[in-house]
């Protein structure tokens, strides 16, 4: 679902950004969204990373977790 924000913006701010939606062929506002939408992206994607770090260093510190995706976690060819 898609709602409106009010954003407050100093001139100087407003008037770099409306500059470069300007240069972009593009409203304000789809140059806000864009920027929201590619900060929300990599915020997501660090999250992952992080998440990923997390379980490396867990396995890394735990045989247990370690035994466990070295038997299940590398493929095998049987026969």
């Amino acid at each position: 679902m898609i709602a409106p924000i009010s954003v407050r913006l100093d001139a100087p701010t407003r008037k770099i950004l409306e500059d470069e939606a300007k240069i972009m062929g593009v409203g304000l506002g789809r140059l806000l969204r864009q920027i929201a939408e590619a900060r929300a992206r990599d915020l997501k994607r660090k999250r992952i990373r992080e998440a990923s770090a997390a379980v490396g260093r867990l396995v890394a510190s735990n045989p247990d977790a370690a035994a466990f995706y070295e038997d299940w976690g590398t493929p095998r060819a049987e026969g």
